[in-house]
């Protein structure tokens, strides 16, 4: 689409305009030049798509910056600027509706907008369920119980009582909507607002159910499965469509929402995919290395201290962390941080082979405390 004209220009903003500036500029452009204002206009049409290039452009940063910086040309191969081949309502791959939407709260703000008849769908619902450490690695199912508003049996969801069906809602002939025609400074104007007479629905109950008084639903209890999938962590929410509060008078039903609470693990700490544990080591296995029974969260591993082992040093036993939601089984790894535990209650015989061993490294130590203090702590013995 050629564009000989500055966007600024056609927007009528500077070039320091903020992105409220650039909105409040082209929301009032688009209200002059849109075609259903300017009918059998082509030359209002061309503008309007103009108009809706500069607005597009200006307002994502980096298409700006290209934009301010070399001009109309820095925009090739970015999505602006080509033929046009998708026309009128798909410029720079954005629907013009999707820019009334947020722009009008609707459709084309010079009507002809589509809206949904027939029973409005029901709400979402919440709950919460506490998971173990292990049911939140390995998954598990857990049942929930709710009281929610589901399909009266009696009516099947019609509102109507047996035997009796509901009927056309005269006022608006069924659609569930009411539309007004006026005269405005650009032109015709229609709008459109939910039937005041049957509230959308676009149907009537002369004779209302007497178990569900009409609504097409009432309030019990259900117990619904939620399968947890491996690897969800604490805070996490998932989706059960379809389970959530039924739709008045027969329309769809809400989904419900459950948020994850995750008790921690008395040795484990999640680090996303990764496990850590501070595992403490005798200072003597450190030194001279040892093997270890290691319990984890798969069972039992021999896990090799080597010799020498410093304090802080960390094992790294790999695909036994927590596994990646959706990650087709991969997992991550479990990482065992080694504290180095010193003794502080020697006997008297475990103190001289230390002392032997000082002496053997020529490394100075403290004297054996033979004192008052040494006395008395040894009569409590």
């Amino acid at each position: 689409m050629a564009n000989p004209e500055d966007f600024y220009s056609l927007l009528g903003v500077s070039r320091t305009a903020s992105e409220d500036e650039l909105k409040k500029a082209y929301r009032a452009r688009a209200r002059e030049l849109h075609p259903d204002a300017n009918p059998g206009d082509p030359e209002a049409e061309n503008r309007f798509k103009l108009v809706t290039v500069a607005y597009e452009t200006l307002r994502d940063p980096e298409r700006r910056r290209r934009y301010d910086t070399f001009g109309p040309e820095g925009l090739r191969g970015t999505g602006a600027g080509g033929g046009g081949q998708g026309g009128f309502d798909d410029i720079f791959g954005a629907n013009l509706s999707d820019i009334f939407q947020s722009f009008f709260g609707g459709g084309s703000p010079f009507g002809g907008g589509a809206r949904q008849s027939g029973p409005p769908r029901g709400n979402d619902l919440e709950t919460a369920i506490q998971l173990e450490f292990r049911e939140a690695v390995f998954g598990a199912s857990h049942e929930v119980k709710m009281r929610v508003p589901v399909t009266c049996d009696t009516c099947s969801g019609s509102g109507a009582r047996p035997g009796t069906s509901p009927v056309t809602c005269s006022q608006c002939g069924g659609s569930g909507e009411v539309r007004r025609t006026r005269q405005s400074i650009l032109g015709q104007m229609v709008t459109a607002s939910p039937c005041p007479r049957c509230g959308g629905v676009g149907e009537m109950v002369a004779s209302p159910c007497p178990d569900c008084r009409g609504e097409g639903r009432r309030t019990a209890e259900r117990t619904y499965t939620v399968d947890v999938p491996a690897g969800v962590d604490d805070g996490s929410t998932l989706k059960v469509t379809g389970r959530g509060a039924a739709g008045p008078r027969g329309g769809p039903p809400g989904d419900l929402y459950v948020h994850l609470r995750v008790r921690p693990d008395e040795r484990f700490v999640r680090q996303g995919n990764d496990l850590v544990h501070v595992l403490h080591v005798p200072m003597v296995q450190a030194a001279l290395g040892a093997v270890i029974h290691y319990e984890t969260l798969d069972g039992t591993e021999d896990l090799v201290i080597s010799r020498g082992t410093q304090p802080g040093r960390v094992f790294r036993l790999r695909g036994r962390g927590v596994p990646r939601v959706g990650g087709g089984g991969s997992r991550g790894d479990l990482l065992v941080q080694v504290a180095v535990d010193t003794p502080t209650d020697l006997g008297k015989d475990e103190e001289e082979l230390l002392r032997m061993l000082a002496t053997a490294r020529g490394e100075d130590v403290a004297p054996p405390d033979t004192g008052f203090l040494a006395r008395v702590r040894s009569a409590f013995k």
